[in-house]
């Protein structure tokens, strides 16, 4: 029987709790079905006297992350410590050591993660991030192996528990933001900060790497247009659904007919029809369109310890399968089909446009002009009956536009004379 494989894990909040938790757990049937044992070595935390929900061995814990790199027992690392600088600073010192890293820090990936693996590459190292994206779906894998004959058409997710079950109890329940957040805060679904999740970056993050994974090339944070869900209103939810469509956040990755790559992550109107209006609470879901495959959906629980760790048992799976049999492979491979990234202003779609606006005639022939000025198309119009705040709403689906047009177009508007308070612009998405 081969030696246990030595891992050092490097943080041991909720996942690494549960990676340590389950590696006792399925080791047995780990090592049925991979041939090879796992021994964790030494647990890196920041503080040593906190309790902890799992126990371990007492000797195991340490500190100081330079004793995992430091013993030459350890041959994979597991981080996840959270944050950005001092994972980047230990993920770099892991891979100049040759040791392998499996990592769940979708922000780190996201803004060094073209440093990262051009150091991996260097060094022969690969760095796993299965836990990085969509907790337990295995969409990493499956774009990077499953789907290797494929050019990605278009990825479109919901990557954020969080915000998906905020949407989703208000699009229930007809509730407003505020006391939805305020309980998914109570179930422990969203954090005491819960900036990252309701933002969008959270999601952001993930569509970073899905994109970059999918096409070849770091996407500069830069680049993605990111929304949070904050302005949405239950209003807002009930007009979408009189247009038959439903407010999602919703990660949008696609390459157009010259190779560039456009990435957003917005609240988004997409028809009820389709498989992604139906994922709702916590759940995550991930829809790839290949030239080959055609479509794929990916459905499950986005994050949690067992969800995210079991993740991570399958990149130690990997890991060990590389420490059997070397490979070029190191987690993510560079290509030079695409290589562009779509200026944000420049990217199209359809829109959601609300105003408030005052209750007397040729106001909209007044927002009607403006918009004809800028080359944008009226689809559909609700104006319903009665006073909101002083001012009656008036909900318009527009033609598709490019951003930035939009952006300046919603601004005008919103110094028009008869328009009160600050309008909502949304995307829509028809998948087609």
């Amino acid at each position: 029987m081969s030696k246990p494989i030595g891992i050092g894990l490097a943080g041991f909040g909720t996942v690494g709790a549960g990676v340590y938790k389950n590696l006792q757990r399925n080791g047995a049937l780990l090592e049925q079905r991979i041939g090879r044992t796992f021994e964790v070595k030494k647990i890196a935390v920041r503080d040593l006297s906190k309790a902890r929900d799992v126990q371990a061995p007492a000797s195991l814990f340490t500190s100081n992350p330079d004793e995992i790199l430091g013993d030459p027992s350890i041959q994979i690392v597991v981080e996840l410590m959270g944050g950005i600088d001092l994972p980047l600073a230990f993920v770099k010192k892991a891979i100049a050591a040759g040791k392998i890293v499996v990592t769940g820090n979708k922000a780190l990936l996201a803004e060094h993660g073209n440093e990262i693996f051009e150091l991996a590459r260097e060094k022969r190292v690969p760095v796993l991030y299965e836990a990085a994206v969509a907790g337990g779906i295995p969409i990493i894998k499956s774009v990077r192996e499953a789907f290797v004959g494929n050019r990605f058409e278009a990825i479109h997710g919901i990557l954020n528990g969080t915000s998906n079950y905020i949407l989703s109890r208000m699009t229930g329940e007809g509730l407003d933001f505020a006391p939805v957040l305020a309980e998914a805060q109570k179930l422990g679904y969203a954090e005491a900060d819960p900036a990252l999740d309701i933002n969008g970056w959270d999601a952001a993050h993930k569509a970073i790497i899905l994109a970059s994974l999918a096409y070849g090339f770091w996407i500069d944070p830069k680049d993605v247009l990111v929304e949070g869900i904050e302005k949405v209103t239950a209003a807002d939810i009930r007009f979408a659904e009189e247009l038959g469509y439903r407010i999602k956040l919703i990660a949008s990755i696609k390459a157009d007919e010259s190779g560039a790559i456009e990435v957003r992550v917005v609240p988004t109107l997409i028809p009820k029809s389709h498989v992604l209006a139906s994922v709702n609470g916590v759940f995550n879901a991930v829809a790839v369109k290949g030239d080959v495959v055609g479509e794929a959906l990916f459905y499950g629980r986005g994050a949690g310890q067992d969800p995210t760790s079991s993740s991570v048992l399958g990149d130690l799976a990997e890991a060990a399968a590389f420490l059997e049999s070397p490979r070029q492979s190191v987690g993510f491979t560079a290509h030079s089909l695409y290589g562009r990234s779509k200026p944000i202003d420049d990217t199209i779609s359809k829109y959601y446009l609300r105003l408030g606006v005052e209750d007397r005639p040729g106001v909209l022939a007044q927002i009607a002009g403006t918009l004809a000025k800028a080359d944008i198309g009226i689809l559909s119009v609700i104006q319903p009956e009665g006073l909101v705040d002083g001012s009656v709403p008036l909900i318009l689906t527009l033609h598709d536009a490019p951003f930035g047009p939009m952006k300046k177009t919603a601004q005008e508007l919103a110094s028009l004379p008869c328009v009160k308070g600050t309008p909502l612009l949304l995307h829509m998405e028809t998948f087609q």
